[in-house]
């Protein structure tokens, strides 16, 4: 450090200014030294400094000690040094427009960063800022004061030529400046292409961030492209560890006799799958039949917890991935196929380990007892959800007939499933739950995969089947892990964000509804709210702005209950191939049953399970809540971000779709309305775009929030929410994913709705 003991080190800075000023040491050291706060006036007189260019020197310094976080500024006593209690840690999120906001650590609202202070930062870093005061939208801001930790090491983007000079746009929006490439390290990528490359350099005031590249991953229409840069994009993991591929190479293809010790044998029990037709890992069988005047229903479910024991290889690997990422037609699983599509896959007429939760269950859908225990099963049969709808709601069409034929001895189970089915559902509108039936699609592709079509998803009655047998299990295993008060995970959903639900009410008024409640309205005030609109045409847009105003679902080891659900308690058994809560909790069940605390209402079975018991020692649970916690944590952040990914490769599959059709008309629901425009969803292959408010005719528009609806001031033609327009496709960006459309037709009124000033 400079100081004006050492004569050795120059205290004049005569780089920067005409007129040389001590450097900014000195000048700490100055104040650190008076001990209180100096103003500019005795600052200037402690240095000397009566020139008016040396002054206005000092004033720039001074501004830019304060910008950059080495002094405070209070306008009654002046300048201060700063100190680390002042300061503010935080995780910095990125915005695509170049500023950026400050996650505190703590408790209080997202802090704004500047541009200036973006462009040495990226989306993910851990800084340390302090606090500026305010922007004129009331938002309170940030100085960045020093960068604790990188997030980003590589980034993925387009590789662009500028003359002789490469660099790459991030393929992160939230990361707004551009990484120059050293031209000798390119690996051979062309202009145009799309490669990640790997930080050398972090970014500073004077220079971009610089680094080479290390992976060509091809040219923007090439075939799965949007896959494999999704997954370096969301930094999935996505190879296998060389001693996680051996490992999995060493198991057996087929369950060892050994195995099916000690389990109770369910293999002559007519167990069957029913699955997508394009499904490979099969988690879950049922099996149903009448008991007195209700049901007897076993859900089995693979045991990977078996397999995948604690801290193995596989279960580290497991707990790094978290969950299977799906795309359309390729998985980014959490095991290793040998598992998720083998030993543990419960195939058609192979032996298979299985968890099972068997529920009696009576004739109002009401669950009244269960029990929990290891079984080995026989599945009779692979199922898709078309061949078991068709089974059991047209047996007289030509499939109907065909499964039927072929499956003749499981036809009175799959109608005893279907007629549980029929008291499950009333159950579940009696309780409550809000009964979203959200629009999915499909893609087709061909040989070459280029997409020939986007089609509708369509729930039958097979698909409501399985969800509701899935979901019986679901709650049991949930009550199951209170008695036992060991810690566990359970997946929770919250009620409504109060910010949300105000505005939620406020554009339902505009549409003439309302949702009861109050301030704590319940899942039955929803489910009111949506049978008074499914026949709407609107209605998917209301349920849209419903949706909106639920918090999001997560893992934690408290049980809070699942809001949307309508249940008390909920946890995740049913697919521990592919999610790894799924795991932790069978391994919950399975230290209960090889333990002393099996519990159960149904006790013809539990004998032989008890005496299986006794001949092992008892395991013990190996996780602490603390432990639980962290794994919530993170689960319910890998949850998120395979929705993510998941969601670029569909934006990223309909823009490519959307590119032969520039220029053509098509009818569309207005599903969002900003202050820029309009957001509209084609009703059949839900491909959403963007009507500029520029294109919206000569008019002026103003966006009233209440309403939802951008209002034209001379004619007073409204575009709100729930409308149905025709548009034109204007233009396709494949590097922002973005369609923008052109306004063809509306069919509204005017006056539809009224402003304040009208009122």
């Amino acid at each position: 450090m400079t100081t004006a003991s050492n004569p050795a080190i120059s205290v004049i800075d005569t780089h920067t200014y005409s007129h040389p000023i001590p450097n900014r040491d000195f000048i700490l050291n100055l104040i650190k030294k008076c001990g209180k706060a100096l103003n500019r006036e005795q600052i200037a007189a402690q240095l000397k400094l009566f020139d008016d260019a040396e002054l206005e020197g000092l004033r720039r310094r001074l501004r830019a000690m304060e910008r950059d976080g080495q002094v405070t500024y209070d306008r009654r006593y002046g300048y201060s040094v700063q100190k680390n209690d002042d300061l503010i840690s935080g995780r910095v999120i990125g915005h695509r427009d170049g500023f950026g906001f400050l996650a505190r650590d703590g408790a209080g609202d997202d802090l704004l960063l500047s541009e200036r202070d973006m462009l040495t930062l990226f989306d993910g870093d851990r800084v340390q800022v302090r606090c500026t005061g305010v922007d004129r939208r009331g938002r309170e801001k940030a100085c960045l004061v020093a960068v604790i930790e990188r997030h980003t090491t590589k980034v993925v983007g387009q590789l662009k030529r500028d003359q002789d000079d490469y660099y790459i746009v991030p393929e992160n929006r939230r990361i707004p400046h551009e990484i120059d490439l050293d031209n000798k390290q390119l690996m051979g990528a062309k202009d145009g292409q799309y490669v990640v490359a790997t930080i050398t350099d972090y970014p500073c005031q004077r220079y971009r961030a610089f680094g080479k590249v290390t992976e060509v991953l091809g040219n923007e229409l090439d075939p799965g492209l949007e896959i494999e840069v999704a997954i370096r994009e969301h930094d999935i993991p996505y190879v296998w560890p060389l001693e996680v591929s051996a490992a999995a190479n060493e198991l057996n293809s087929e369950v060892l006799e050994a195995d099916k010790l000690q389990r109770l044998d369910l293999r002559k029990r007519p167990f069957v799958t029913i699955d997508g037709e394009d499904a490979k890992d099969f988690d879950d069988a049922v099996y149903c039949e009448p008991r007195g005047d209700g049901w007897c229903l076993w859900v089995a479910i693979a045991d990977v917890s078996h397999y995948v024991t604690p801290d193995s290889l596989f279960d580290r690997e497991a707990e790094k991935r978290g969950t299977s990422v799906y795309f359309p037609g390729k998985v980014v699983p959490m095991l290793p196929e040998a598992l998720s599509n083998g030993l543990c896959s419960l195939n058609p007429n192979v032996d298979r380990l299985v968890m099972v939760c068997e529920m009696l269950i009576n004739k109002k859908g009401k669950m009244t007892g269960y029990q929990f225990f290891e079984g080995v099963i026989h599945s009779h049969a692979r199922l898709t959800y078309g061949q078991v709808n068709a089974m059991l709601t047209a047996p007289g069409s030509k499939l109907g007939k065909r499964m039927t034929r072929e499956h003749n001895a499981l036809v009175p189970h799959l109608n005893s499933l279907h007629k549980l089915y029929g008291v499950l559902k009333q159950a579940r509108t009696a309780r409550g739950a809000i009964d979203f039936d959200t629009q999915e699609v499909q893609f087709k592709f061909n040989a070459a995969r280029k997409i020939e079509q986007i089609l509708p998803l369509e729930r039958n009655d097979a698909h409501k089947l399985i969800e509701e047998c899935m979901l019986c299990a679901n709650v049991a295993t949930a009550r199951f892990l209170a008695k036992l008060k060991l810690p566990a995970m359970y997946r929770n959903h919250s009620g409504p964000n109060p910010v949300k639900l105000k505005n939620l009410r406020a554009f339902l008024k505009v549409k003439g509804l309302k949702l009861s409640g109050g301030d704590k309205p319940t899942p039955v005030d929803y489910q009111q709210l949506f049978r008074r609109i499914e026949k709407r045409s609107d209605v998917d847009a209301i349920q849209s702005m419903m949706l909106r105003s639920l918090s999001q679902a997560e893992y934690s080891p408290n049980n809070a209950g699942h809001f949307g659900l309508a249940y008390s308690g909920y946890a995740h058994f049913t697919s521990p191939i592919r999610r790894y809560p799924d795991l932790l909790v069978h391994r919950a069940i399975r230290s209960a049953i090889r333990g002393k605390q099996t519990t159960g209402l149904l006790q013809r079975m539990l004998k032989p399970i008890r005496a299986a018991s006794r001949q092992k020692a008892c395991t013990n649970y190996p996780y602490s809540f603390e432990k639980i916690d962290s794994f919530a944590k993170h689960c319910s952040y890998v949850s998120v971000r395979a929705d993510k990914a998941s969601r670029d490769v569909e934006a990223w599959l309909k823009c490519n779709y959307m590119l032969e059709a520039v220029g053509d008309t098509f009818k569309g629901v207005i599903t969002t309305v900003t202050q820029f425009g309009l957001f509209v969803e084609l009703e059949q292959t839900k491909i959403e775009g963007l009507v500029h408010i520029n294109s919206l005719g000569n008019d002026f528009y103003k966006f009233d929030g209440a309403q939802q609806a951008l209002i034209g001031s001379r004619q007073s033609l409204v575009y709100a929410v729930g409308d149905t327009i025709e548009i034109s496709v204007a233009k396709v960006d494949m590097e922002q994913r973005k369609i923008e459309f052109n306004l063809a037709s509306l069919k509204t009124k005017k006056n539809k709705l009224r402003t304040k000033k009208q009122k």
